[in-house]
């Protein structure tokens, strides 16, 4: 279920992520081509409406961004200050990483029951946004869903660093898929005939 979930949350991020950087690139592209002195196709694109776009990256990029928090929670790229614990003695050390987390979890947790009851208010308000005439409720579902999932990450981490004694860690310099698949062909071309 958990690997279901991880695959979900990437898909998620990474559909945001590439659907925004889609609309804001077709919609610059439509901007500076409506500006082109060639009077049919000046004709054409500006009656193309685009207005919706930049309102539509401001949400994807909402729900990208509580999503990706939560990301980084499990995969341990969360900022945190941990100059002081790093150097306190292996009891005092653990002590302060569970607290830290399950923090962590309270405040997540929290922010996604509160958001729950937000969004029950404005679902029932019908207000909708100016431009897409989206139901706001929709776009403020980003705030539960993705308070909890972080909620869910950080009880996740802290029940693995309980069970193990390890936090994630994260690598800048190996990009998770990367470097496997790149392993994976070099393993397959070593010794192979050329």
């Amino acid at each position: 279920m958990n690997k279901l979930l991880d695959h979900l949350e990437e898909w998620l991020i990474a559909s945001f992520m590439g659907l925004a950087t889609i609309i804001v690139f077709v919609s610059v592209i439509h901007r500076y081509a409506s500006g082109a002195p060639i009077p049919v196709l000046q004709d054409f694109l500006i009656s193309i409406n685009l207005s919706w776009t930049q309102e539509l990256c401001i949400y994807l990029f909402i729900w990208m961004a509580k999503f990706g928090a939560a990301y980084g929670v499990r995969i341990g790229i969360h900022v945190g200050v941990d100059v002081l614990i790093n150097r306190l003695s292996k009891p005092w050390y653990k002590n302060f990483v569970i607290f830290g987390l399950l923090a962590g979890a309270l405040f997540t947790g929290t922010i996604g029951l509160l958001g729950a009851h937000f969004v029950l208010q404005m679902y029932d308000t019908g207000q909708t946004s100016a431009d897409l005439e989206l139901p706001m409720w929709i776009v403020y579902l980003a705030i539960p869903l993705g308070s909890s999932l972080m909620c869910f990450r950080f009880l996740q981490v802290a029940w693995a660093f309980i069970t193990t004694g390890h936090l994630p860690k994260h690598d800048p310099a190996r990009v998770k898929g990367v470097v496997e698949e790149f392993e994976d062909h070099a393993s397959k071309t070593v010794g192979a005939p050329r």
